[in-house]
């Protein structure tokens, strides 16, 4: 009989009082011995019954320094793992990972397991600095407001305040999060960003326009149930460790079968049942080919198309193209291989499908994004338990970041940029609209017209160097950009790295605020005009964190900021103060001095605003209850079970609709309809009219569970309200704030009440309606996802039958797409060029790179070749080689011969820097601030490649030429 061995839960280590003693004494191991009385013989012998002793005297002593726990979220992927950090006498000690979290059940990967080190790191920046005459020079941090301050007002006198980018994090909790994009509004600009441009912008966009929202559906602990799991361009065993915990729950448990999907044999690859390797940039074409088996022998979930899917038959056309034959003439990939993997996906429903930036990294981006949820929708796999798209993000806060508007194309809360959008968060600042208006530029248009900026979407993340490098008069702003902020951003993460050199030395002023200083510190040959501010980590401050799988989870400060270091809000804070504005900005917010808003009085300003995605419900309150009773929520439903916060979800999984009072639990899978609304249940979203050439739009006779409403809907109104009848479920109160925004016209997303939203789900329905998916988006360049060959293509046999774009004007610049295809430069770049992430590092890798548990594991920058093209370039494993682009940009790294990636295909990790074009620029940084571990960015010999609707770069395909050094 067949036993499952274990609970999926990592074991917690024995003895756990004896080694929490000696944490709190500085003994050596011999004197520990003699103190607790023990020999080796009696260690092991206590470790074998499983008991622990103690002796009294050792008991007194340890209650003069006693340890405190305090809980923090781990500061590297979006998994969310629980740290707890040992702390005493202000000193953080030591630290165990969360046994209680049902997210890491007691595990940590390298990156968790060595967190405190990214706290006390020696390598960090520890006061301010500036660059003068070429050395680096401390100054206070009044010099360095003062000076920056001065001239970022002399810019924006000058230049206009679009002359300033803005640069964000997805490192900063919601809190600063939420203070940056709306500090960048008071400045008077949408040049603000941040590192979700560069790793899921494709997501949000693709995703949010075929059912409503853009982010992951389901959770990690949701895949407990899947019957099949998909995964494409993802690669989790690295990028998210502790992620499998809870897909090989699902292999074991339910004999899942895992499908991987990669140009590259990952690490990932190697716990899959099948195992599909496909040339890069070909997702579109892999998955219709999936589906084509699907739909030719009627595998599809028919029922579920006709009531919840609009546009299929669209699908179907283009999908009857991609006949096995020109599948595997364009991926690679066999035919029967693929029909395979289409029974095995319908043969083990629910299935899940994962991605992460292997997809999304693409100049048709989205198409890929759509593609995998269009094949969701073809199996039925939407809205239910075990199915879903599961998107792991990168970052520890990038969805929150996200969802707190950091972007340059929309306020907090996928508002948009349109002037409802403003008004809307103008009355929640209570701020006087003409004012925040005021502070933006204007810009004449081709029709003479002026128009304001502030309804105009900035430069994004990914072309800032186009900002500045660009003739200003091919820019949709009055100058180029002349100063540049990165705050908390790692540049080496982005492409086009020689022309990013120039771009920066360009430059009236580049300032960095990051508790590291960043590769910005060493990679231009700035002699003047270079700020570091050192901000401190995120365990020095506390906030909440939003978790992929969009559950919040609240840090608790674990140590006082070291060194000189500043909490982010603390320093926008003296900025705004700086900039004249502060008493503005902080209106509503209490302060706890002068610069430092309080944390607690954020999140509530947030919850007022953020009716979209429902980001409502979860009050500091709420979420530090649930922190503080992690043991009593379900590992698999994440609904507590008893306990203080009985039947919430673990973190409120957005959206938690109303206001904290309603007590809504969280959503915990997107669009399942099998739960009532007030209980998690939802529908599709409402979000593109009712009807689309004659056609409904609108869900066809099904809804979700108790819905007074048993058919589809459109999203809420007042008006809708006062048509149901259900208007005198409004309070007094509710009703005159409605009245106050736009009486009958007030939706479900501008009544600051939550009365809308309350009176819907009182009659349990989705505020936002009851619709279809849309498989056709017709406002994207491709409504159906196409398949284009990338910019830099091997394939010049592919180029007629698959162009790209015509260049266009997007994001304010001049976009090249067709320009570039002509131009054929395989003969001289024959490989295809790749990256991705490794398991030891994170990001730009700065903090790990910077970190001597990690920097020991991984200590060389490397090219993956295949032994064929390395044989034939007579290259051998280890040998150093350079790799050079087809714009110029090379670097000179480790050759790496292993059968991992493909022949004519090449691999880089993108978390190295501080090595450029072969040069070592260790010298170049602050003293004692230089990572242990340098190495060339493989982004310096990564290309130009833009997608078509979010400007997300092109990592995953471009070309190159590689050469013994």
């Amino acid at each position: 009989m067949l036993r499952k061995k274990t609970n999926g839960v990592a074991r917690r280590p024995q003895r756990t009082s004896i080694l929490s003693d000696v944490a709190e004494k500085s003994v050596d191991r011999r004197a520990f011995l003699r103190g607790s009385g023990l020999a080796i013989g009696g260690l092991a012998a206590i470790s074998a019954t499983g008991g622990t002793v103690t002796q009294a005297n050792a008991a007194a002593s340890a209650a003069a320094g006693t340890v405190e726990t305090i809980k923090s979220v781990c500061t590297h992927c979006s998994v969310g793992c629980t740290v707890v950090a040992e702390v005493q006498s202000g000193v953080w000690i030591g630290q165990e990972p969360g046994w209680d979290s049902p997210f890491n059940l007691g595990a940590h990967c390298a990156k968790g397991a060595s967190v405190r080190e990214h706290a006390h790191g020696e390598r960090r920046l520890k006061y301010p600095m500036k660059k003068e005459g070429g050395e680096w020079k401390r100054i206070s941090w009044e010099q360095a407001i003062n000076e920056v301050g001065d001239q970022m007002m002399q810019i924006r006198e000058e230049s206009g305040p679009d002359s300033v980018y803005w640069l964000g994090s997805a490192k900063h909790n919601n809190e600063q999060a939420y203070l940056f994009r709306k500090f960048a509004a008071y400045w008077g600009t949408n040049n603000v960003d941040h590192q979700a441009r560069i790793c899921h912008s494709t997501t949000v966009a693709g995703v949010a326009n075929t059912w409503g929202y853009g982010a992951m559906t389901n959770s990690y602990n949701d895949i407990h149930n899947s019957k099949a799991i998909f995964i494409i361009g993802g690669n989790p065993a690295e990028a998210h460790p502790v992620s499998l915990l809870h897909l090989l729950k699902a292999k074991e448990q339910n004999n899942a079968p895992v499908i991987v999907c990669d140009p590259r044999f990952t690490r990932t690859a190697a716990h899959a049942d099948e195992y599909v390797r496909f040339r890069p940039g070909t997702d579109v074409a892999l998955v219709w080919g999936i589906l084509y088996h699907i739909f030719e022998n009627g595998w599809e979930d028919k029922e579920f198309i006709r009531t919840r899917v609009w546009g299929m038959d669209q699908i179907r056309e283009e999908v009857r193209k991609w006949t096995p034959e020109e599948v595997e003439r364009v991926t690679g990939a066999p035919g029967s291989q693929l029909r395979r993997v289409a029974r095995t996906m319908v043969n083990n429903r629910p299935g899940t499908v994962i991605w992460c930036m292997g997809g999304t990294q693409h100049t048709n981006g989205n198409n890929n994004t759509r593609a995998y949820c269009v094949l969701q929708l073809a199996l039925g796999n939407m809205g239910t338990s075990g199915g879903g798209t599961n998107i792991f993000r990168g970052h520890d806060n990038v969805q929150g970041a996200t969802d707190l508007g950091v972007l340059s194309h929309t306020l907090p809360g996928y508002y948009g940029l349109s002037k409802g959008a403003w008004a809307h968060w103008a009355r929640v600042w209570e701020e006087e609209g003409d004012w925040l208006t005021s502070q933006f530029d204007m810009l004449k248009g081709k029709d003479g017209k002026e128009k304001s900026l502030q309804n105009l979407k900035g430069i994004p993340v990914s072309r800032w160097i186009d900002g500045v490098l660009e003739d200003k008069d091919n820019i949709d702003q009055p100058n180029n950009v002349r100063a540049m902020v990165l705050w908390g951003h790692a540049p080496n993460s982005q492409t086009r790295g020689t022309e990013m050199k120039t771009a920066m030395e360009k430059l009236d002023m580049l300032v960095v605020v990051d508790p590291y200083p960043t590769v910005s510190a060493v990679m231009q040959d700035r002699t003047d005009g270079v700020y570091l501010l050192p901000a401190c980590t995120q365990f020095e401050t506390r906030g909440s964190v939003t978790a992929s799988n969009r559950s919040f989870q609240w840090r608790d400060q674990v140590v006082d900021p070291l060194f000189e270091s500043k909490p982010d809000h603390e320093i926008m804070g003296m900025f705004a103060n700086k900039f004249g504005w502060a008493d503005r900005f902080f209106r509503n917010i209490e302060m706890e001095d002068e610069n430092t808003p309080n944390i607690e009085s954020v999140t509530r300003e947030f919850n007022k605003g953020l009716w979209t995605i429902g980001y409502t419900g979860q009050s500091p309150e709420r979420l530090k209850k649930h922190m503080a009773n992690q043991h009593t929520f379900d590992r698999t439903t994440l609904q507590a079970i008893g306990g203080p916060a009985d039947g919430d979800y673990y973190g409120l999984p957005w959206p938690c609709w109303g206001t904290p009072e309603m007590n809504h639990p969280g959503t915990p899978n997107l669009y399942d309809m099998s739960k009532p609304v007030s209980e998690g249940g939802l529908t599709f979203r409402a979000r593109f009219g009712v009807e689309r050439d004659g056609d409904n739009l609108l869900a066809e006779g099904v809804y979700s569970a108790n819905s007074e409403i048993q058919d589809g809907y459109p999203e809420f109104t007042m008006q809708m309200l006062m048509d149901l009848g259900w208007d005198g479920d409004l309070t007094d109160e509710e009703r005159a704030s409605i009245d106050a925004v736009a009486g009958p016209k007030t939706n479900w997303k501008t009544d600051l009440s939550g009365g809308i939203q309350r009176v819907a789900i009182k009659h349990e329905c989705a505020p936002f309606g009851n619709a279809k998916a849309r498989a056709v988006v017709w406002t994207f360049p491709d409504p159906v996802p196409l398949h284009r060959e990338p910019l830099y293509t091997p394939r010049r046999d592919l180029v007629e039958d698959y162009p790209t774009y015509e260049d266009r004007q997007s994001y304010r610049l001049p976009t090249l797409y067709a320009s570039i295809q002509k131009n054929d430069f395989s003969k001289d770049y024959p490989i295809i060029l790749t990256s991705g992430r490794l398991v030891e590092y994170e990001g730009g890798g700065d903090e790990t790179r910077s970190n001597p548990w990690l920097a020991e594991l991984q200590q060389d920058m490397f090219v993956e070749m295949n032994p064929r093209d390395a044989n034939n370039l007579g290259v051998r494993d280890g040998a150093q080689v350079w790799v050079e682009g087809p714009e110029g940009g090379k670097v000179k790294v480790m050759a790496l011969v292993t059968e991992r990636v493909g022949e004519g295909v090449a691999f880089m990790p993108f978390h190295f820097g501080g090595h450029f074009q072969g040069q070592d620029l260790r010298d170049k940084y602050p003293d004692g601030a230089d990572p242990y571990v340098l190495g060339e960015s493989t982004n310096t010999a990564q290309t130009y490649g833009y997608d078509s609707v979010t400007q997300m770069q092109e990592t995953k395909t471009t070309l190159c030429k590689i050469w013994s050094a």
